[in-house]
């Protein structure tokens, strides 16, 4: 079996950033490697990702769960299942951990309904053997994206404001606290040399061990 890797995190953590690198970093090792993202990763995939990041959509909590887990399932069982079975590792821009922290934690879904349906969408053998949480508060995430776009171009998700966004991240926090073999924390207020150089020192480790 292959090695799969989730990156977590609030908006602005630095995320998409740390992913180019880490991809970059994989192809310079020659690890057979695939990189994809929730929502999206398949063609339904993608039509679903546009109705949930659309500021015009009206979708409650349910609702969008219900869509990031269709998603899930399509990219799972016809992308990372098969890539997995190949060897590969499998990098994933967000996964279930999300439901978990914006649907569950922040939009107050019951955690054990989300459970139930995580597991019906992923089945078995595709959890993550390590998943990266990079930590930032609301405010410091705020101030990057500014400096990095214009403010009316956030999406339906960034623009629900402080509170929303601080359940968030104490609910990645809780999620990290239960899962400590698996979530390995990094402070996202440090640069960003900093934070690659966690990331690509745990994941050797982790790596090589499970190799």
């Amino acid at each position: 079996m292959g090695f799969l890797i989730s990156f977590e995190g609030g908006e602005g953590c630095g995320k998409s950033t740390q992913i180019k690198r880490f991809s970059q970093y994989l192809t310079e090792k020659k690890v057979d490697f695939l990189l994809v993202r929730e929502p999206g990763g398949t063609e339904v995939g993608e039509k679903i990702r546009q109705i949930l990041l659309d500021n015009k959509s009206d979708l409650s909590p349910e609702t969008e769960f219900l869509l990031f887990s269709a998603s899930r399932n399509k990219l799972i069982s016809e992308v990372v299942k098969p890539a997995l079975a190949e060897g590969k590792v499998v990098v994933m821009d967000r996964y279930f951990d999300s439901s978990y922290a914006y649907q569950g934690y922040a939009g107050k879904l019951r955690l054990n309904d989300i459970k139930k349906i995580t597991d019906f969408a992923i089945g078995d053998g595709a959890l993550p053997d390590l998943t990266f949480l990079l930590d930032l508060s609301y405010e410091d995430g705020l101030k990057r994206k500014s400096l990095d776009e214009n403010l009316k171009n956030l999406d339906r998700f960034e623009q629900k404001g402080k509170m929303y966004h601080d359940r968030v991240r104490a609910g990645y926090l809780d999620i990290a606290k239960h899962n400590k073999k698996r979530v390995f924390v990094i402070d996202g207020s440090q640069t960003p040399d900093q934070v690659f150089g966690e990331i690509v020192g745990e994941f050797e480790k982790r790596y090589n061990r499970k190799k």
